[in-house]
């Protein structure tokens, strides 16, 4: 996903925030569909004190409590893989390939995005693959109904409360039909796999239609998958990985894309840059 779950988790606790002491949010959760009718029948009542319309409401009518998305979210084990065991399977020679001839074709709207925010074609496209292999994969589940039996559900209500709002807002400002609310089993939505309160937040009209399209058109995909990296800290210009050569007995506990040691732990470790030369500290 562009996809970062922790920002995305800091993200939706500002909503929560904003909805605390409503009664949606204050209804019991359940592991189960019992209560689920009832549930959904007060964050109706809640989305339309909020401003959300008819139209968008309509998309909570015939939603059912789906144990299978229960199952999915049970059942992730992408947390439990290495940083070299992920890079093995999702690094393809297809999505280097095909990643390297999209830079080229969209290499106008490359450019414009990069000098709007900053961010360089090689990033975005990343993101690009690894999401959804460049749009290739974007999901066909029901949004609304994904993101409410995660709201139901007692593992992480107060991460999904806010989203299923945020997808309420995102049909009634126009950005999507009700029908086009489709996605992955987590209620992403898009080539880049965006979660609603971060379409609401950061999505862009790049392509001048007046809607935010992140499922269809391009130019969006690309402008606000840069937008939101902006928003979460990129800073334009700065190193963000730097290639180097690692010894055969690297300590590979340490090699792990949350922890961080200076320069001159790594050179004691007898890592090198690329071209041979020693690691300045």
């Amino acid at each position: 996903m562009l996809k970062s779950k922790l920002l995305r988790a800091v993200a939706c606790a500002s909503a929560l925030f904003l909805m605390a002491g409503s009664h949606a949010q204050a209804a019991d959760c359940g592991n189960n569909g019992s209560g689920f009718s009832g549930f959904i029948k007060a964050f109706h009542k809640e989305a339309a004190a909020q401003g959300i319309g008819r139209e968008a409401l309509s998309a909570l009518d015939s939603i059912t409590y789906d144990p299978g998305i229960i199952k999915k979210d049970r059942a992730q084990n992408i947390f439990s893989q290495s940083f070299l065991e992920f890079q093995a399977r999702m690094i393809t020679d297809y999505r280097i390939k095909h990643g390297a001839e999209l830079v080229q074709k969209h290499k106008a709207i490359f450019a414009r995005v990069e000098k709007e925010f900053g961010v360089p074609a090689p990033v975005i496209v990343a993101f690009w693959a690894l999401e959804t292999d460049f749009g290739g994969n974007i999901g066909d589940l029901p949004t609304v109904q994904s993101l409410a039996t995660l709201a139901w559900d007692c593992r992480r209500p107060e991460k999904f409360r806010p989203q299923l709002m945020a997808a309420l807002e995102l049909i009634n400002r126009g950005d999507l039909h009700p029908d086009e609310m489709r996605g992955a089993w987590a209620g992403e939505i898009g080539q880049t796999q965006f979660l609603p309160y971060d379409y609401n937040e950061s999505a862009v009209d790049f392509d001048g239609d007046g809607r935010r399209d992140l499922r269809g058109s391009i130019p969006d995909v690309l402008a606000s998958s840069a937008n939101l990296l902006r928003k979460h800290g990129w800073q334009p210009g700065q190193p963000w990985m730097q290639e180097v050569r690692v010894p055969r007995d690297m300590p590979w506990e340490e090699a792990d894309i949350a922890i961080q040691h200076p320069r001159s732990q790594w050179a004691k470790w007898g890592v090198k840059m690329a071209n041979g030369k020693a690691v300045k500290a």
